[in-house]
């Protein structure tokens, strides 16, 4: 099979300060994602998907809680050469600083990734959004006897200055590149797409940041201390020495790099039909079998809501909500708009009297939550009113930060009864 020649890098990216603070104590591919997985399962599931069982995830920030994850996650059969590994950036005799960027963790990890055996690398994110089936993107890097692939996705002109944008031949093969083009020099970097993505208006090639190199290729190209990024220096050197192929994506795809995003693409999941589905069950999102109980809910309202399991709910009402596993909501609450991480443990009876904890894990009796992201394990007294919206100017306090509007409530805080925000 051909998957056995393929080894997968998972980009875990730099310090995630764009999603600060919900990476104040995790990396990014670790932040919890539709309430019971992790970002980082999103591109580990697609790999297993493609039946391509060799992985290495790439990181430097605050990996702990990743590596614990992957641990207690993803256990081949011990016959199996299958493995999901984690390379966290370490100093070496040839190496003493941190991950320059996408290509120099690579090149720093390339003593690690040249001990298997393999003649492709599929490159991926850790912070992405989708459902793939790479076969296809391999299938037509072999057929077309590429050096380089790259996955692009067809987008509107006021998205295309985000992304770095292509254009290609009559054989798909990429011929030109630019990062982040000015919008004035849009109607020269339009691309030949689908008639589907053209009645959209779809019409710029965007790279997603995930490629596939052979080998050789991949080796020859690290030997370059100079290049620290694929896509600001690898990809656009490369156009014009090697042959490097335009594999296009019709399906759904975001890059998970702000909190907006990240509020935008948890809160898509509540839709009658979301962009990304979770239960499909030929691209299945694979993550920590906890073995919870069913979640319990009582006098509840409930509409567009998506109730992980081993939550206790006595709300009056959810709507366009995610929550998250563990969750405990008390009476006559209103949660709107708001993804609830949830928990990561529960609290015992006996442990809250001998604690004399006041403030139990969880929201409190008669709370109104709106537009608001709740991390693990708060804890939110009886009474409080949170009202996130335009009318909130960014800001960050001890337990709490404001970021466009959206109120984020810090992994482990105590919220106050009756607090207001």
């Amino acid at each position: 099979m051909i998957n056995d020649k393929v080894l997968a890098i998972i980009l875990g990216g730099g310090q995630g300060s764009r999603l600060y603070p919900l990476t104040k104590d995790r990396s990014k591919p670790a932040v919890p994602i539709a309430g019971k997985y992790r970002l980082v399962d999103i591109p580990i599931s697609n790999c297993i998907n493609s039946d391509i069982k060799r992985m290495y995830v790439l990181t430097q920030f605050n990996s702990a809680s990743l590596n614990q994850h992957i641990k207690n996650t993803y256990h081949f059969s011990f016959f199996s050469h299958a493995f999901v590994d984690v390379l966290a950036a370490e100093q070496t005799p040839h190496s003493e600083a941190w991950f320059q960027g996408t290509a120099d963790a690579v090149r720093q990890s390339m003593h690690h990734i040249l001990r298997n055996d393999f003649d492709y690398v599929l490159i991926l994110s850790g912070d992405q959004l989708y459902q793939m089936d790479f076969n296809t993107m391999i299938k037509a890097h072999i057929d077309k006897k590429a050096e380089i692939t790259i996955a692009t996705l067809p987008v509107k002109e006021k998205e295309a200055t985000s992304f770095g944008i292509l254009k290609t031949d009559n054989d798909n093969y990429i011929t030109s590149f630019i990062e982040k083009p000015d919008a004035s020099l849009l109607p020269e970097w339009t691309s030949e797409v689908s008639d589907d993505m053209k009645a959209a208006g779809r019409n710029h090639l965007a790279s997603m940041g995930i490629y596939i190199f052979n080998r050789d290729l991949l080796e020859k190209l690290m030997q370059n201390p100079d290049t620290n990024d694929f896509g600001k220096e690898i990809i656009p050197q490369s156009i014009e020495h090697h042959k490097v192929l335009s594999y296009q994506f019709e399906g759904y795809w975001t890059d998970i790099g702000n909190i907006d995003s990240f509020f935008e693409a948890n809160i898509g999941l509540t839709d009658e039909i979301p962009h990304f589905n979770l239960f499909d069950t030929n691209q299945r999102v694979f993550t920590r079998a906890r073995i919870l109980p069913t979640s319990k809910i009582s006098g509840t309202t409930m509409n567009k809501a998506v109730i992980a399991e081993g939550c206790i709910i006595h709300a009056a009402t959810i709507e366009r909500s995610v929550i998250g596993i563990r969750s405990r909501i008390g009476k006559e609450s209103t949660i709107i708009n708001t993804y609830m991480m949830g928990s990561d443990y529960y609290e015992s009876l006996e442990e809250i009297s001998k604690n004399n904890i006041k403030i139990l894990m969880g929201i409190g009796e008669r709370c109104f939550i709106k537009n608001a992201i709740i991390d693990k394990n708060c804890r939110i007294g009886d009474d409080v009113r949170i009202n996130g919206g335009s009318h909130l100017k960014n800001t960050e306090t001890d337990t709490y930060c404001v970021v466009d509007g959206i109120v984020v409530i810090k992994k482990g805080a105590v919220i106050p009864p009756g607090f207001a925000i």
